[in-house]
């Protein structure tokens, strides 16, 4: 007979419950700014980056384009984000926050910062720093693959 997996112990599946943690923290904290962690990602990487078209901007933040597409659709019917034409090429768009955005931004940062303390409080300081640094090698050994 088959025995069933004992999930609490499957890398997998405590990831998923971690995720699904965070995003209801985030929520929880966030939630009178209309800001999703998706489109927080997407303007975070677009103040490093100004300019940067939809396609990067996707890879950067590890999301497909159609994804990316579609939240940033609706950050532009916000007004938080413009797409405007490449001059070597009109048909390719660069996308920018506006000040709205970085008004936008500015206001939650504080909060944002409490949501990953949040996230990490049931770990010790150290604790929270090896976390952080192995999930960090665990994705990134995963890109490089």
């Amino acid at each position: 007979m088959i025995q069933s997996i004992d999930l609490q112990a499957t890398p997998g599946h405590l990831i998923r419950r971690a995720q699904q943690i965070a995003v209801a923290i985030f929520a929880e904290h966030l939630a009178s700014a209309d800001i999703t962690p998706v489109q927080f990602a997407i303007l975070n990487a677009l103040l490093d980056s100004p300019g940067i078209d939809q396609v990067s901007l996707a890879k950067r933040v590890a999301f497909d384009p159609a994804t990316s597409g579609s939240v940033i659709g609706r950050l532009e019917a916000k007004g938080w984000v413009v797409r405007k034409a490449d001059p070597a090429d009109r048909r390719r768009k660069l996308l920018v926050v506006t000040p709205q955005a970085v008004q936008a931004l500015t206001n939650i940062q504080s909060d944002v910062a409490r949501v990953q303390e949040k996230i990490l409080a049931p770990l010790s300081p150290q604790e929270q720093s090896q976390f952080v640094q192995l999930l960090s090698r665990l994705v990134n050994g995963h890109q490089a693959a």
